[in-house]
């Protein structure tokens, strides 16, 4: 999932999904209005990602090489790690991880918000 293409599909295939350009260009993906990923492609230093995460993930990632805790997010509280350099995570795992964002944020949201998302099954 290291090029731009593949990381929107990848995305844009999650449920309820929306996906906006903010904050210098960054790709900002949304569940619920909600954001759960944010990706950065740049030549020079290869794509970042940053994703909530568990408290207990946030706990064993933030130190493995290539992770890091997501600047000011986590300054700010938040379990969002940040993959920045290889070898960080492999492509399952990162995958594995921005789904477990969108279902953590999604999780957040209201029920009713969930219902209208088609989240929820009654």
């Amino acid at each position: 999932m290291r090029s731009a293409d593949e990381f929107h599909a990848f995305c844009a295939a999650l449920p309820a999904t929306s996906h906006v350009v903010q904050w210098g260009g960054h790709d900002v993906w949304k569940v619920g209005g909600k954001v759960f990923v944010i990706a950065g492609f740049s030549e020079q230093e290869g794509p970042r990602f940053s994703f909530k995460v568990s408290d207990i993930s946030f706990e064993i990632l933030q130190d493995q090489p290539g992770l890091r805790p997501a600047p000011y997010l986590a300054s700010r509280g938040m379990s969002w790690i940040q993959h920045y350099e290889e070898p960080g995570l492999d492509d399952a795992a990162l995958r594995d991880y921005v789904r477990e964002s969108h279902r953590l944020v999604a999780a957040g949201l209201t029920k009713k918000k969930q219902r209208e998302l088609g989240l929820l099954s009654d």
